[in-house]
């Protein structure tokens, strides 16, 4: 049966060809670098600044809060600070749930315009 079907011979497979490793080793630095400065970095950055804004938080300053709510500082304690959103509405919440903080007048420009 073999004048049907040719008798497949394997040849010599070709040498499998090794990278060089520096090569493999500067693609990967360079990899890192460029997660560093485009994710990493970027991020540290704003953590620090948003502490700074944390530490720095006073009474009387007007803050936006993560959940949206726009107030004005009452109190200020070590983890905690106390927000007054309305006329004898005041919350109180974790320093770290202040998302920024306002510019003075901000909320009687807002309430204005209602």
């Amino acid at each position: 049966m073999s004048f049907l079907i040719s008798d497949a011979m394997a040849e010599g497979a070709p040498a499998a060809q090794q990278g060089d490793p520096i090569t493999s080793l500067l693609f990967f630095g360079g990899f890192i670098l460029i997660f560093y400065f485009i994710l990493i970095r970027p991020q540290q950055k704003r953590a620090k600044e948003h502490q700074k804004m944390v530490a720095a938080l006073s009474k009387g300053d007007e803050v936006v809060t993560n959940g949206g709510l726009l107030g004005k500082v009452t109190e200020v304690g070590d983890d905690y600070v106390s927000i007054e959103l309305a006329d004898n509405v005041v919350v109180h919440l974790q320093k770290q749930a202040i998302a920024s903080v306002l510019p003075k007048g901000t909320l009687k420009t807002i309430t204005k315009n209602k």
